[in-house]
């Protein structure tokens, strides 16, 4: 989902230059695919490995958050319905760990790196979901900034990772609508449904704008990466259409976006917030979130679990290779 894996530290090695660069950049430039077997800079595959294990980290981790709310869900189609969106993210998990894996690196090391805490995810799974409102509230404000973050990758210029997002999109669109749903439900529901709903947003509403990651001027990849044409929107383009479009949406909710500085500029007809609290932002990303070291804990919890399931059906992918060259 994220653009905050472009804007984190890296270690990336320096941009090349010489003809076979200028021949790539030319490609990219033609909005030509590159795929796993041409040549591109280092540079650019260390920061497609980044960005899309730890999108797909996020995926992974984003199903946390709402799989707590499957067992209490308030009734049985809300339950089905929840259970094929955590199902959902899991797969898009997959597609993700699969297009990073043509850039030379293992599903076993990324995973090692998420379990480690040597790679990040998304900040705003760090944040608990403590009422069921709390599942609207992502489906419509996280997965609505995050079709806004995605729907351009769909044209980006690695062809595995452009062609991944295709599905994912039209997939995460489904789930925004969920969100919305649920939140047009309670906010028409009783006072206390209205209440819970209006809570939700205020928890969400900020950490869903930091999502787009830090302003542009604080950004560090992020110019390098629309030359790649890996990314291309900046954070804070991004960020105002989500804004453009959501606080119209919550309007039509009878909900409040928590903002005293919320205004429309009548000559930009954009939407102008107050300032975002970057330290909030920061601190997540460094561990120091509401839910970091449940998420993590989680996670590795699961994988120590599930060894057994790997090593037997390694066994068996085994077995049927024996069985194969032995009958040939």
């Amino acid at each position: 989902m994220y653009t905050q894996a472009l804007d984190s530290p890296g270690k990336e090695p320096a941009v090349v230059s010489g003809e076979a660069a200028e021949r790539f950049q030319a490609r990219v430039d033609a909005d030509e695919k590159i795929e796993p077997k041409d040549w591109m800079p280092e540079a650019y595959r260390q920061t497609l490995i980044r960005q899309i294990s730890q999108h797909a980290h996020s995926e992974i981790v984003g199903m946390l958050p709402e799989g707590n709310w499957i067992t209490r869900a308030p009734s049985l189609r809300r339950k089905a319905v929840l259970i094929a969106k955590v199902q959902d993210e899991g797969g898009h998990g997959m597609y993700l760990y699969s297009a990073a894996e043509t850039l030379g690196i293992s599903r076993e090391e990324m995973l090692e790196q998420l379990l480690s805490g040597a790679a990040k995810y998304s900040s705003i799974f760090n944040y608990p979901t403590l009422t069921w409102a709390d599942v609207g509230a992502i489906g419509w404000l996280v997965d609505g900034a995050a079709i806004m973050n995605q729907i351009p990758i769909c044209r980006c210029s690695y062809g595995p990772y452009a062609r991944a997002m295709v599905r994912i999109c039209r997939e995460e669109s489904f789930h925004q609508r969920q969100g919305f749903e649920i939140m047009m439900t309670l906010a028409r529901g009783s006072p206390a449904q209205q209440a819970m709903a209006q809570d939700a947003l205020n928890r969400w509403w900020w950490p869903s704008i930091m999502m787009f990651g830090p302003s542009d001027a604080d950004s560090k990849h992020t110019a390098q990466s629309m030359r790649w044409k890996i990314k291309r929107f900046s954070n804070d383009e991004l960020r105002q259409r989500f804004i453009d479009i959501t606080v119209p949406q919550a309007h039509f909710l009878g909900l409040t976006i928590p903002d005293a500085q919320l205004h429309l500029d009548e000559s930009s007809g954009h939407y102008g917030i107050g300032p975002i609290d970057w330290s909030e932002f920061h601190a997540v990303l460094k561990g120091n979130g509401p839910c970091n070291q449940e998420r993590l804990e989680a996670r590795r919890s699961a994988h120590a679990a599930g060894e057994w399931v790997r090593e037997a059906a390694t066994a068996h992918a085994q077995k049927l290779k024996d069985r194969a060259a032995a009958a040939a």
